[in-house]
Order: C-alpha cells, then structure tokens, then sequence
C-alpha cells in the first residue's frame, strides 16, 4: 500500500510540473513519467526493499530535476504557480502555521463571502518556562483547493467590508493583523456599496489602524489585493506576483483585443515579464520588505518545511514592527540579533501590545514609509532653482501655519470678541451718521429713494450661459460650422444644434434633453475658476517608463506632444468666486487620464500644499481609465500612497471633495477619490471599477448600457449628487461655503 502510494506521489509531482511548465515540455520530465510508468506494471515481481529502492531513486531524480527546472521558471510560469489548485492556501497556513484558531464572519459556504476568511488564531512563544499566547487577527482570501464556490479568490464587496469589520475589532483589542494576500482580483461588481467605493473605504481605514499590520502575499492582483495589504511589514513568496493587472488582462489592452478574441501567449509571456510582477522585482523597487523562499516549483500543504519557515517570518516581522515604535534595551537588542536565526526567533520575549504613544508613532512611521515608495518611478524636470524654490515655500509655508494656526489661535476667540464689542460700538455711530446724511440729500433732490435696488434687479445680456463665468476658452468644437445631432435625438426629439452654439452658448449641452457632450479639461479651467486666478504647480514632474516597457517611451511621448501635458494630472492653486483652493485635475486627454508614479506625486504634494496653506481641495477627474498598467506595481503602489495623503490631510481638518465627468473607473476611484466624503459628478459621468469589457472577461456577463451611469453612482450612495455642467461654479462655491463654512478648512 505504501509502495502503490508513494508512486502516486510520484505521478503527482510529475504532472504538476508539467502543468507548471505549460506549455512549453522537458524531456527530461516526460522521460521521469515514462520511467515512472514502466515502474508500476512490474511492481508485483520486485520485493518490497526493492521496490522501494526503485522509488526512492526515481524521486531524488525527480528533485533533482525539480530544482533544475524552477531556475527556469518565467513570470507568467509562476502566475501559473499561484492559480494551480495544489497551491497552499489559507487555511493550510492556519493549520500548520498558527497554534489555535477559530474562524468568525461565516464558515464556508454560509459566509457573507466565501471567498474572504477571517480567523481568530493565537502564536504560542515559548521562552524558559514562560508560555506567551500573542493573539492575532488573520484576514485573507481563501481560495481553496479548486473550490469554486470561493470564486478563485475573487472578493465582492461585502466581503472586503467583512475583512474591515474585523480589522478594526483587531485594533479595539490592540492585537496585530496578518493579512494574506491571494486574489485575483475583486469581483467587479457595482451593487451597494460597490466595489470600487469598498475597496476605497478599505485603503482608508487601513490607514488609521494603530496595531502592527504584517501582509503576505501569494497572488497580488490590482485593487483587490490592495483592500487588505496597506501594511507596516509586507512579505512576499517567493514564486508570488503582485501586479496591477493579470498578464492576460495587459495582454488584452496592449493587443487591442476585443470580442471574444484572445490575446497571443507570447503576448502574454512578454506583459508579464515587462511589468516586473515577481517578488525579486518588487523587493528590488522597494514594494515589499523580504520573500520568504519556497521549495522548488512553488509550495504546496505537503512542504512542512516551508510552514516552519513562514511561522518564523511572520513573527520576526511583527516583531520588528512593535519593537520599531517601542524602545529597546541593549539586552534585547543582542537577544534580538541571535534571534535573526529561524530556530531562534521565538527565543526572545516581545509583547505585541503597544501603548498609546507608540500606536501613534506607528501609524505616523507607516505613513512615511509609504511615502519613500515609487520616487524612482517618475521624471522631476525640475532644474535646482525651482526645487530650491519650492523648499523655501514649504518652509515659509509651515512657519505661516504654526504662528497662524497653533500660536495665534489660542487668543484668537478673545481678540476675536474685542473686535466684535468695538465693531458693534461703531456701526451704532456710523449708522445713525448715513441715516442723518440721506435724508438730508433725498431733501436736496440729490438722492433718488430705493438707492441701488435697480441695479440689483436689472438684467444684462451676457455673450455667454449666465450660469458661466467669463467665457475666456473658445472650445475647438465650436469653430466647426456644421450641424451636431444629439445621442438621444430619435427617442427624445432634440433637433440639430450648431456646432458653435452647442460648443460656445450652451457649454457642451443639448438645450432639449440635457446630453452632455465631452469637453476639454481647458474649457473647465476657464469657465469654472475665476479668470486670472488659476497658478499651475509642479508641472515638470513628468511621467515615465520605469519598467522599461516595449514601445511605451514613445507612445508617452506622443501624449506630451499632442496635449502639451508632462502627465496626466494639473496640480494648480486657484478661486471660485474669491474662495482660494488647492485642484489636482486628472486629465483624459493624456493616456486616458491613467494614473502612475508621477500623477500620485503630484496628487501627494498638491494636497501637502493644500494641508500647509489651510486651503480646501477639489478633485476635479476631467477622466481617467484607471491605474497605468504599463507601470506595473509602480502605478499600482499609487493607490495607498495618495489615500495616506489624504488621510492625512482630512484628519489635520481639510475639505475634500471629488467631482468626476465623462469616464471614471478602476484604481484611482477605489482608492484616493472614493475615500472621499463629498463625491459629485457631472450628468455625463461614469463610474465604476471596471470597464464593460473588464466585467465580461472576468465574469461572463454583459452589463446594461447604465450600469455605470452617475443615476446608478448615486443610488448605491457612491456620489451625493449630479449636476449639470453649467452649473458646476455656482455648486461648487455653494459646497465650499456651505461644508467648510466660514473658515473653509477647520470643521
């Protein structure tokens, strides 16, 4: 039995290897099979000794050959690695990593999402005759051994909110979280609260939790690994990937592949190389903290020796977080260094309890080290004088702010209460003067009665929409002379419009049904600000190509040429109707409005600017198609990076309100602008987290044609309301007044 067994063993390994290696073959592996199977038909004629010799050296050449054979192994062969069924999952770490645990929020198929598992698990330490139990809260998805009902992974919604829930439990006991990472990617799907607005709100929350955050990761991909892995310590297998997109996915969006049409797997082969998706990669650009090495061919629940060396990895890191905010002795800085041993490391005693002031320096230093990521995946055109220039404003900046804000507000409600009395003292006077000089000049005929009152109520006749300010931006469009038929001109009877009043007059709207036609980002930065107001800022930081990507140096070449951009995103410090305020304004016309290590930068200083000088901060999203895949994991690291920034900017009492048009989906809305409390959209927009042929790729289905109209964005709560392009100004000085109130920043 144990013969028959072992050879079965055999054939597994066999087979694995050559799905691994698909769909390339090894001679090598096919003669090890054949070997294997000449074996077993001559197993009743062998003695068991024998038979078992015979076995014995088929397997140390097979190992052999194994080893021989990861050194082989491609970036799309360990995308293969992480999605084969034998792959270690969850709970086969809980299992053997962990001493105890209890699974919360669901079992199984009777869970809010199976695909999401959360455990409540304890570490026993050892040390002498003391036993210390550390407590910890294990998050992760769960794909299982080829159980389709976990959704390979895939996480919905609710199931991301399930895995918050639970975070945030863990930071009420004051106990660490263990995320492990192993999706995919989310399941796009956009009913309540959506997925894009979860995943945002995830990022958000992770941000603020003061307990140690250690994230391991098998399979990273895009936004849905991002919902549990913004982590003080990340980890990483060594034969995981974490990208911004699948393989298969950029292969699809490089190949212009549409229909039911797949892309080519040398197309394949070659995006999952050029976008530096392997754990070497990642620690080499700084996105994780180590790999944690995995037997040849990637591990599997059989591979004790691999559970052995990730329990002693993940404690070293949690340790290292909660002794990175507490202070250290020199004893326990010598234990610590003999501890750097694996079979050393649950020698030393450390309690991962953290008093008040060290969670507050943990979040504080997660912060920073978020902010040190992806500063060599971007161009600063910069030349030494403008960078000395904007140093000595941050500097002048923050001196402004703490003699302002921190030393003069202590006596400002008692100076504030002094200029009142005197105030009121002198309109008492005053007013009684004006009522004595009127009445003697209404005598005199010199003064008609009701003052300026025709003035307010005269009316003018502007060139432009009244609702619009001064119309200094003629839209291209308009210059065309020719008729344009609306969309809905069939079903709603809109008749033909002139391109130069539909363009010029009515803002890019159909007069009948309220169409919004596309406009330039110029024509907002002419109607919706005050004229003369708007100050551009850091424009020549520039967008890149970090990973080297083939033929994308040109093509990001063509989007400067043709839109006079360095990137997608304007930084710019302007009023609307004499409010001052801070505008990071994603452009569409560069790349789709894409977002990598440049735009994040950018979104990060602007608001850092924004926080320094007390001004609110409008998102205004022109468009954008998501995270720029060509940029990989550098783009990608963007999604946490700019939501720390805002975080921080919201916490120190900043106004942050989003306002999307035309197309808005992926990355950017499930991170930095879906955090946000006041979203809006114009009547065109559209939002989501992915795009319609996304949704049918990934699941299948065809979605309706308003699936992700701003209708859809404000039924589920993700926006608060739609407005009608023309009347953007006039709302958008409505809500700085009427959330930020008189000081506009401080609540």
């Amino acid at each position: 039995m144990d013969i028959e067994k072992n050879l079965d063993s055999l054939s597994q390994r066999v087979a694995y290897a050559r799905d691994i290696m698909t769909p390339r073959t090894s001679e090598r592996l096919e003669a090890v099979s054949q070997e294997i199977a000449l074996l077993a038909p001559t197993l009743d004629h062998l003695d068991i000794d024998a038979a078992l010799d015979k076995i014995a050296a088929i397997s140390r050449k097979l190992s052999v050959l194994e080893e021989d054979l990861d050194q082989l192994l491609t970036p799309m062969d360990k995308v293969r690695v992480v999605r084969h069924p034998q792959r270690v999952c969850l709970k086969d770490i809980l299992e053997n990593v962990y001493d105890n645990y209890t699974e919360i929020g669901g079992r199984d198929e009777v869970s809010i999402d199976p695909g999401m598992l959360i455990a409540r698990a304890y570490i026993t330490r050892r040390v002498g005759k003391r036993v210390i139990h550390h407590s910890v809260m294990v998050v992760g998805q769960e794909k299982g051994h080829g159980q389709e009902f976990r959704n390979g992974g895939s996480i919905k919604p609710w199931g991301n909110a399930k895995a918050l829930k639970y975070m945030k439990v863990a930071a009420l006991e004051n106990i660490p979280i263990h995320a492990y990472v192993s999706t995919p990617g989310s399941y796009p799907i956009e009913d309540y609260p959506g997925a894009a607005q979860q995943i945002a709100e995830n990022i958000y929350e992770m941000a603020g939790l003061d307990v140690p955050i250690v994230a391991v990761f098998s399979e990273g991909g895009s936004g849905g690994a991002e919902a549990i892995a913004l982590a003080d310590r990340r980890l990483m297998f060594s034969h995981g990937y974490y990208s911004v997109i699948s393989p298969e996915g950029a292969a699809a969006i490089e190949g212009k592949v549409h229909g039911q049409s797949r892309a080519t797997p040398e197309l394949i082969e070659k995006c999952a190389k050029h976008q530096m998706i392997t754990a070497q990669d990642n620690l080499r650009n700084g996105y994780i903290d180590s790999i944690i090495e995995e037997p040849p061919l990637g591990a599997r629940n059989e591979h004790f020796d691999f559970f052995k060396r990730l329990r002693s990895d993940v404690i070293r890191a949690t340790d290292e977080v909660v002794l990175s905010v507490q202070g250290v002795s020199m004893l326990r800085k010598l234990a610590r260094r003999r501890a750097k041993r694996p079979e050393n490391v649950e020698d030393v005693l450390i309690r991962w309890e953290l008093d008040a002031k060290a969670r507050e320096k943990l979040t504080w230093k997660r912060y920073q080290k978020y902010m040190r990521m992806a500063r060599h995946a971007y161009i600063d055109k910069r030349g030494i004088w403008e960078k000395l220039a904007a140093k000595h404003m941050e500097f002048f900046y923050s001196i402004y702010t703490t003699l302002r804000y921190e030393i003069l507000k202590r006596y400002q409600k008692k100076l504030a209460r002094v200029a009142t009395d005197v105030t009121d003292e002198i309109h008492v006077v005053t007013s009684r003067m004006d009522r004595l000089t009127s009445q003697a000049l209404e005598k005199l005929g010199l003064l008609q009665g009701g003052g300026d009152h025709e003035a307010l109520t005269s009316l003018s006749a502007p060139a432009c929409d009244a609702r619009l300010s001064e119309c200094s931006y003629i839209s291209p469009k308009s210059l065309d002379d020719r008729e344009v038929s609306c969309p809905h001109a069939a079903e709603r009877g809109c008749l033909d419009i002139w391109a130069r009043d539909l363009f010029g007059e009515f803002g890019g709207v159909c007069p009948n049904c309220g169409y919004h036609f596309p406009m330039e980002y110029k024509w907002y930065m002419a109607n919706v600000f005050d004229r003369g107001s708007v100050r551009e800022f850091n424009q020549s930081i520039a967008a890149g190509n970090p990973t080297g990507f083939p033929k994308f140096d040109e093509r990001i070449k063509q989007a400067k040429e043709k839109t006079h951009l360095q990137s997608s995103c304007v930084t710019f410090n302007a009023s609307i109707l004499g409010i001052r305020l801070t505008c990071g304004m994603l452009v569409a016309d560069f790349r789709g409005g894409s977002v990598g290590a440049a735009e994040g930068e950018k979104f990060i200083r602007a608001l850092n600017l924004a926080r320094k000088r007390h001004q609110p901060f409008l998102a205004y999203i022109h468009g954008t198609a998501g995270i720029r895949i060509q940029e990989g994991v550098n783009g990608l690291i963007q999604m946490p990076r700019v939501t720390l920034a805002v975080r921080r900017y919201i916490e120190e009492g900043g106004l942050y309100i989003v306002l999307y048009d035309t197309n808005s989906y992926a990355g950017p809305v499930a991170s930095f602008l879906g955090c946000s409390p006041y979203q809006y959209a114009v009547r065109s927009a559209r939002i989501g987290f992915a795009g319609p042929g996304v949704i049918r790729e990934t699941t299948g289905m065809d979605i309706p044609p308003d699936y992700h109209s701003a209708y859809k964005a404000l039924s589920r709560g993700h926006i608060q309301d739609i407005w009608d392009r023309r009347d953007i100004r006039a709302n958008l000085h409505q809500a700085f007044l009427t959330m930020g109130g008189r000081n506009l920043y401080y609540r």
